[in-house]
């Protein structure tokens, strides 16, 4: 193993570990939810809605922020000992929102019969899918192998890049250098891949029709410094999203998000940001047919960023080659 501390690893290593907990405690719900009894229930409501989510962000002072995102709303009803109950909750696996909005309204339209299983100490608590996923726990186990191959790759490929290096140029202490740049380059240069071609599939999605929609005046506190007693700087700021409708079924995307410490300047960032967008303006968006409600109102701008970032991936190849060659 790479003589590395061990922090390095449990960084690297501790989001694979809440995954595979995450699947641990969903495994133990479905075999707790394969007990329920079942019961015949109808479809009330089945359309597309908007939500507020809760999103963690560090840069403020409660943690998070809220983000607009899109839901399969199919509420159904059934009874149970005489009562009737009713829930919106589709299956065991959390609902994080933007996926599968089409296909469960599709599969579950209103007025359909359905096949209900509740929870029998709590018969409000309810799913129509009380299966897991299929193929989720093989998904898990190539998904973990190809993380620990990058990870002690990675390790193992650095160690013996810093041995080359260490043996090859006029100052060897400086290899940890060179190594540096460069993988941090790299690592740069393939996001920028990526991002290109993800902007190149999206130029391809097909066109609908949208608009602009600007929210109010949105008041918070920025986090303060970690030593700090005092609070953060207060906050205005404005969020610019668009909907949109594909294949009958209506969407809202967020385009932008703006703040400054006035309301004033907030309004001016935005007004120089989005000076082609108005509240209420018709706008071309580019819909994922795969998921639609992934979308862009500008595709080709991810293409832009691209080049951003191989810029600075070649800015740190140029800084590992310049202390190779030079010495520091």
């Amino acid at each position: 193993m790479p003589n590395l501390p061990w922090l390095v690893y449990a960084t690297l290593l501790a989001p694979l570990g809440l995954i595979l907990i995450a699947a641990v405690v969903k495994t133990w719900q479905v075999r707790e939810a394969a007990r329920w009894p079942q019961t015949m229930g109808k479809v009330v409501t089945s359309a597309a809605e908007v939500r507020e989510v809760r999103v963690s962000d560090d840069e403020r002072e409660d943690g998070y922020r809220m983000e607009s995102r899109n839901f399969a709303n199919v509420t159904y009803e059934y009874t149970v000992a005489g009562r009737k109950q009713h829930c919106n909750r589709i299956s065991i696996g959390e609902d994080l929102g933007n996926f599968q909005v089409a296909e469960n309204l599709a599969k579950y339209p209103a007025g359909a019969i359905v096949t209900v299983y509740y929870n029998p100490r709590h018969p409000d608590q309810a799913v129509l899918e009380r299966d897991m996923p299929k193929g989720l726990w093989g998904c898990l186990g190539i998904g973990t192998a190809i993380v620990l191959a990058i990870v002690f790759g990675s390790a193992f490929g650095l160690n013996k890049s810093y041995e080359y290096f260490a043996h090859h140029i006029g100052r060897p202490d400086l290899a940890g250098l060179v190594v540096g740049f460069g993988a941090f380059g790299l690592v740069i240069a393939l996001m920028g891949w990526a991002v290109r071609r993800q902007a190149s599939l999206a130029t391809r999605w097909p066109v609908v029709p949208g608009t602009i929609k600007v929210s109010e005046m949105e008041e918070y506190h920025q986090a303060s410094e970690p030593d700090s007693t005092a609070r953060g700087a207060e906050m205005f700021g404005k969020r610019v999203s668009y909907t949109y409708s594909y294949q009958n079924v209506s969407y809202t995307n967020e385009a932008a998000r703006v703040a400054a410490n006035t309301p004033q300047a907030s309004n001016k960032m935005l007004e120089k940001l989005l000076a082609r967008y108005q509240d209420g303006a018709r706008v071309d968006v580019h819909v994922n047919p795969d998921n639609p409600a992934e979308a862009s109102l500008d595709p080709r701008g991810g293409g832009k960023i691209a080049y951003v970032l191989w810029g600075v991936a070649a800015i740190f190849a140029a800084l590992a080659l310049f202390v190779a060659t030079r010495g520091g």
